[in-house]
């Protein structure tokens, strides 16, 4: 087992270089056409700063004047790739095992909203079954997370935040990569019959939150994902 364990870390090791993600646009739409993306690729590490909403900070995300229309209750796809130039067969190193989510957080303009603050909501999360992990199906989908917009939630505009957590670090504190960019969208047709119960980013994480600091190679068959529930209508 210490074995195993060794060659995971040493893998995870060397292929650090290769192993960060950008979310890079939403419903087959073109590279940074309504999604902030950055030019690096790196991760952000501390769950404190204005950084974890949306990216930022030592990753400069894009300004972008577009804002995507999506109908309430219909699929969107988030496309993933290691940078921005990279085909379906580059999303993140295998090792980068995680968590995959996404947020949604109503706001007055989304072409200008910071995301920072309250408001945010959890629609998806993709975790671990007890063998595969959400990055896993990631990977094996060409870097495609596919969610679905609540039907119940008001009209307007919105931003979307796309998660990816690496885990292969996460057994020190700041440990574990987090991977996120935020897209901006007008979602029409929503019935608003609910109101979801939000979140501040940051403020949901901690460092020390069970799904944060986490041993990858201890064997571990379940893993709860930080963060408030999913909602659902």
């Amino acid at each position: 087992m210490k074995f195993s364990a060794t060659l995971a870390l040493a893998a995870a090791a060397a292929s650090f270089a290769s192993a960060h993600t950008i979310f890079v646009s939403l419903n087959g739409g073109a590279v940074g056409d309504g999604v902030r993306v950055p030019s690096y690729d790196g991760p952000i590490q501390d769950v404190t700063s204005n950084d974890i909403v949306c990216n930022g900070g030592p990753n400069p995300t894009t300004k972008t004047n577009t804002v995507i229309t999506v109908q309430a209750g219909s699929q969107a796809t988030l496309t993933w790739r290691h940078t921005l130039t990279s085909g379906s067969d580059d999303v993140i190193d295998a090792s980068h095992k995680g968590p995959v989510m996404a947020y949604l957080k109503k706001v007055s303009d989304a072409k200008t909203d910071s995301g920072v603050g309250t408001g945010w909501f959890k629609i998806a999360e993709d975790g671990f079954d007890g063998s595969k992990w959400g990055v896993d199906r990631l990977i094996a989908n060409q870097g495609v997370q596919t969610i679905t917009i609540p039907k119940c939630i008001a009209p307007g505009q919105y931003l979307l935040r796309g998660e990816l957590i690496a885990l292969h670090a996460a057994s020190s504190a700041k440990g574990a990569q987090f991977y996120m960019e935020c897209a901006q969208l007008n979602i029409v047709g929503g019935s608003a019959d609910k109101t979801p119960a939000s979140v501040s980013l940051p403020g949901a994480y901690t460092a020390t939150d069970p799904g944060i600091l986490y041993n990858l190679y201890n064997g571990q068959k379940t893993y709860t994902a930080p963060g408030p529930s999913v909602f659902t209508c």
